[in-house]
């Protein structure tokens, strides 16, 4: 008997996986307030989660660095772009990163030539225990991004517990295997006359543990937390935290930059 309920425990723990079963770790808690108590603790370590874009995109990839860095703990971070990210979506600067209060000697950076190859990259990546985190960042909707390539990522995050974070610069939303899917868009300062912090209206859309809401969030960038955003100014709009072509800058990009979005 006592055979038999080992085999049985044997194969629990090997569709384990499967059927969503993984030792998980605790999630990690958001905004310790309003979002938490939607997602039943905060974000999942070890799952997959997608982030859209609802503006030009720098909001979206704000949102998603700091939500890695919540969850890496000491661990490293690995960032898959494909080639051309850079023309299209801006490229990420050290400096940016270290506005946001993420060490930049933290951050791999891996390059793809296409959505295959960052997919393949990402899928890999989930399998190094060494990593905290992986951003796979796959703009538009490539045909090899379905449902099944989404479970796949889901498979390999929850095997060795590392979180997978799908960033999705101007995609529409189609079916996928996701435990969160964030709409993010870039929020207004405070104060003109302030730098202040990185702000973010963001939708959690879809979330497999329970109901759905919409918060404005605030990243403190010298604690590393989420907390409630005050009152918006309804004058500036958040800045990219990466470094945009020179044609797309402005008088006011410095000033307003990490205002973030």
């Amino acid at each position: 008997m006592s055979l038999l309920l080992k085999n049985l425990e044997g194969v629990r723990q090997l569709l384990a996986p499967i059927s969503g079963e993984s030792r998980r770790a605790a999630p990690v808690a958001l905004d310790r307030d309003r979002a938490d108590a939607v997602l039943r603790g905060g974000i999942v370590p070890g799952a997959l989660h997608e982030i859209f874009a609802g503006d030009a995109g720098a909001a979206a990839a704000g949102f998603t660095a700091a939500l890695a860095q919540l969850v890496r703990g000491r661990k490293r971070l690995l960032w898959i772009r494909q080639d051309y990210a850079a023309l299209e979506h801006g490229e990420i600067g050290p400096t940016g990163l270290a506005e946001l209060g993420i060490d930049p000697s933290g951050l791999l950076m891996l390059r793809a030539a296409d959505a295959t190859d960052a997919l393949r990259a990402a899928v890999d990546a989930l399998s190094c225990v060494a990593l905290g985190a992986v951003i796979a960042e796959i703009p538009g909707n490539p045909k090899i991004l379905d449902l099944v390539a989404s479970r796949r990522l889901v498979l390999a995050a929850q095997n060795r517990g590392v979180t997978a974070f799908l960033l999705r610069p101007g995609a529409q939303v189609e079916p996928s295997a996701a435990e969160t899917r964030w709409l993010v868009r870039s929020a207004p300062c405070t104060d003109r006359e302030d730098w202040g912090a990185p702000r973010f209206d963001a939708a959690l859309t879809r979330n497999r543990r329970g109901e759905t809401g919409r918060w404005l969030m605030e990243w403190s960038c010298d604690d590393g937390i989420f907390r409630t955003a005050p009152a918006a100014h309804p004058g500036t709009v958040a800045a990219a935290a990466v470094d945009r072509p020179a044609e797309a800058a402005s008088a006011r990009a410095e000033r307003d930059w990490r205002c973030a979005g």
